[in-house]
């Protein structure tokens, strides 16, 4: 399970002795290690404090960090063997306290030594644990039989995450191309058809890089991923798109660091018909004139992220018990029920779509079914999203066969849909239908963050 080899232009600050006599592979080696540390260090000190950080793509995609292919596969397989690691650290018992104090580092170039690209190990640190390969290897031997199994494969067993590749997803942007000129270029250099279900949405074989390719840097084409820890405002833009430019978004998000990062999203796209507001959901009135008009709102709540456990990896970090999971879905759903209790009394919407990328029961049917007499009042009933797709809600409650599941193993991903319609809203029409295709495109670009809501006034055009 090495990672790829490192690639970058990552520079040092300053220059370490006999540094230039490293070949290109291993400066690059070393400080993506270095980084990778860095962001370790972020991850496992927020876990420890019992305070989120931010998703590992969301800390390695940040512009601090420079060599960020190399530091997001190094931090996360990294992560993935840590129990092994510190196993192996307790019984080898070779850190002294200067070590210790860089011990995310020490963590990720014992990684490297019994795992990844020991070839490419340059560094004092790295020189340190080199000249202790013997008690390490011998340490790890001992936690094999301490352990009875006869591999690391089967001693990662209770670890294990699924290495099942899924394909890579890309939609193209309608502001600025169309999808037959994209399919056209890329057909040029890759393997690509177009989704059957959201016509704008591209598929390519696992693992396909598109990060520089001309169209993804223009503008033209958005990468579509599992954790929302890329660049936000996807959903956004691709609602302009959706829209073609007519009626008005409205695209709330509470960090301030995500704001800029939103709006570069949105000017990027040419999304002409967008406004950001740095503003908390739940404080926006429904009586304020700017907003009592809203006819169609996407309420996409932080959630687990428990439907895209393959990315995110939370259950290997220190903190994860099934107690202290228990205790955050349950703080979770509190908050996904009153963001979708105040999205059901803005007055005039007519449509709400609430999405989450769970699979668990209490943070999909349970909230759902917690606020079905208030949407009644309201005069909102539950309509069935995509009648064709087999997998339904759990049946707890009236309705749930309304709702729609994807399965973590069958779909590869796990999420949830609900669509609350009031009544004597008149049915979509074509275009309608079309923002309607486009939720499994918006599940797959999920943003893991709180208060990230879209607001739609349209035209005419409703979910």
């Amino acid at each position: 399970m090495g990672r790829k080899k490192a690639q970058g232009d990552t520079k040092p600050s300053a220059k370490k002795p006999n540094q230039n006599r490293l070949s290109s592979a291993e400066r690059s080696a070393l400080f993506a290690r270095r980084e990778s540390a860095k962001v370790l260090r972020t991850i496992l000190q927020g876990d420890a404090r019992r305070q989120a950080v931010g998703s590992i793509k969301s800390l390695v995609y940040s512009p601090s960090v420079r060599n960020k292919r190399a530091t997001y596969a190094l931090v996360c397989q990294t992560l993935k063997y840590l129990p092994v690691i510190k196993d192996v650290f307790h019984t080898a018992n070779v850190l002294s306290s200067k070590w210790k104090r860089q011990e995310e580092l020490m963590y990720i170039i014992l990684y490297d030594i019994l795992f990844g690209q020991e070839a490419l190990l340059a560094g004092d640190a790295e020189k340190f644990l080199l000249q202790k390969k013997d008690v390490l290897q011998a340490a790890l031997a001992k936690l094999l039989v301490r352990k009875k199994v006869k591999h690391v494969s089967d001693l990662m067993t209770s670890y294990k995450i699924s290495d099942l590749p899924k394909p890579r997803y890309a939609r193209v942007n309608t502001l600025k191309m169309d999808v037959e000129s994209a399919l056209v270029e890329f057909k040029k250099q890759y393997e690509v058809c177009q989704d059957a279900m959201v016509p704008d949405l591209l598929i390519f074989p696992p693992r396909t890089d598109l990060h520089d390719h001309p169209l993804v840097k223009s503008g033209s084409v958005f990468l579509q991923v599992i954790d929302a820890c890329a660049a936000p405002g996807n959903k956004t833009v691709h609602l302009a798109a959706l829209m073609k430019g007519n009626g008005k978004i409205i695209a709330c998000e509470l960090n301030k660091e995500r704001v800029k990062r939103l709006k570069d999203t949105v000017e990027l796209a040419g999304a002409t018909n967008v406004e950001v507001k740095h503003e908390d959901f739940l404080n926006m009135s429904p009586e304020d004139p700017a907003y009592s008009k809203v006819q169609a709102i996407l309420l996409d709540p932080s959630c687990s992220g428990s439907g895209t456990v393959v990315d995110r990896l939370d259950h290997l970090l220190p903190s994860y018990t099934a107690e202290s999971d228990v205790n955050r879905l349950e703080k979770l759903a509190a908050f996904q029920r009153k963001a979708l209790e105040h999205a059901l009394s803005f007055p005039a919407v007519e449509r709400i779509v609430y999405s989450t990328c769970s699979i668990n029961q209490v943070e999909n049917e349970d909230v759902i079914k917690s606020v079905l007499p208030l949407a009644s009042s309201y005069g909102f009933e539950l309509t069935t999203i995509f009648p064709q797709w087999p997998r339904r809600g759990h049946p707890i409650f009236d309705g749930s066969q309304h709702v729609l599941r994807t399965d973590l193993i069958e779909d590869q991903e796990g999420f949830f849909i609900a669509l609350f319609v009031r009544k004597g809203v008149s049915p979509p029409g074509k275009h309608i239908r079309d923002v309607g295709n486009t939720l499994r495109a918006v599940q797959r670009r999920k943003m893991r963050k709180i208060n990230s809501f879209f607001l739609l006034r349209t035209l005419g055009l409703l979910l």
